[in-house]
């Protein structure tokens, strides 16, 4: 459903959209957004970017998967840009549905980390990087982890929560795995799986959303867990003692993208908003918020302001990239092997 960011738009401001000639209309910009942070995001992103364009921003929401299928129904028409995780713009762009970014109308890409600038070739940069690691309560964890194979310890029996397998972090789950094991996940799930299953002593559940982990923490079924790095904030309010471990084999990154839609009727608009969003004081000024952590390499923050982000070249170029184009190619046999395990 297509929506203008403050509300639904008055039936007259329709009407006069639809009866507006085609040189109006080239002045309305589609995203296709999650539509979190929505009273932040309209002063310190719609608002001003309104002022520069002076044009009309009209958005349909939802989430990953819903956006992206309605897009691929529409052929890549229907919005001018869409955000997507990382996992799902892999998709996309197998798919076709977005079209190459041209870099030339992007100046402020020269400003943001090498991660963030190409992470899936000519299609559209990342906007923020989040991070997925093991957040556990020092309280409860007398050795904090220090590798992923610590969860293996005999000492998080009954400890431990993962992200489900349909969830953004849950595949990762099974590279971790993997790596624990000494194979590669995607050559051998056979050995990959039966090490995940000897994890499963240590699994008390299998969480589907942050609000959900966080509940395992503050009850305290759970001391430990596999998550990103959005919900340590979240954590740290109800456990105070909650920690990110500091991992030497390294957190997986996660990434948002925004892609320019292969249909779009305002591709120029489009790239127009990408610039901006990666604009220094944009970015710096969504990180102080608590809405999104930069990708802008000049931006400045304080300890407390960082402490929640993944934030910094040392910590960026610390991270493991996924390879969502083997991933989700393997996704639907994993899905079969984890219910296995965990279905059991």
């Amino acid at each position: 459903m297509l929506r203008s960011f403050v509300g639904a738009l008055p039936l007259l401001v329709l009407a006069g959209l639809t009866a507006a000639p085609a040189v109006a209309q080239t002045k309305t910009l589609t995203i296709s957004w999650w539509g979190f942070n929505g009273d932040k995001l309209e002063q310190i992103v719609l608002k001003p970017f309104r002022a520069q364009c002076g044009c009309e921003l009209v958005f349909e929401t939802g989430n990953n998967a819903d956006r992206l299928n309605k897009l691929k129904i529409r052929a890549g028409a229907g919005v001018d840009l869409i955000y997507l995780t990382d996992s799902f713009s892999q998709i996309g762009v197998k798919d076709g549905v977005f079209r190459p970014v041209d870099r030339a109308k992007i100046p402020n890409l020269e400003g943001i980390y090498d991660m963030a600038r190409a992470p899936q070739g000519a299609f559209g940069p990342a906007y923020t990087i989040g991070r997925v690691g093991i957040i556990y309560d020092s309280a409860k964890v007398q050795q904090p982890p220090t590798s992923w194979k610590d969860l293996w310890r005999d000492d998080m029996r009954r400890s431990l929560s993962l992200p489900g397998i349909t969830t953004t972090a849950g595949p990762m789950t099974v590279l971790i795995a993997g790596s624990v094991a000494g194979v590669d996940p995607y050559a051998n799930p056979k050995a990959t799986f039966a090490t995940l299953a000897k994890l499963k002593p240590n699994v008390v559940k299998n969480y589907n959303t942050g609000s959900e982990l966080v509940n395992l923490f503050s009850t305290g079924e759970v001391k430990a867990a596999i998550a990103q790095d959005f919900t340590l904030a979240q954590i740290q309010a109800a456990v105070p003692t909650a920690r990110w471990a500091q991992l030497s084999d390294g957190d997986f990154a996660t990434l948002n993208t925004v892609n320019v839609a292969k249909g779009a009727a305002n591709p120029d608009l489009a790239h127009q908003f990408i610039n901006f969003i990666l604009d220094p004081k944009i970015q710096e000024s969504l990180a102080k918020n608590g809405v999104d952590a930069p990708v802008a390499t000049a931006v400045q923050l304080s300890p407390e302001e960082a402490s929640r982000w993944t934030y910094g070249a040392a910590m960026v170029s610390s991270l493991k990239r996924v390879d969502y184009e083997k991933l989700n190619a393997a996704k639907a046999d994993w899905l079969d092997e984890w219910s296995e395990v965990f279905g059991r």
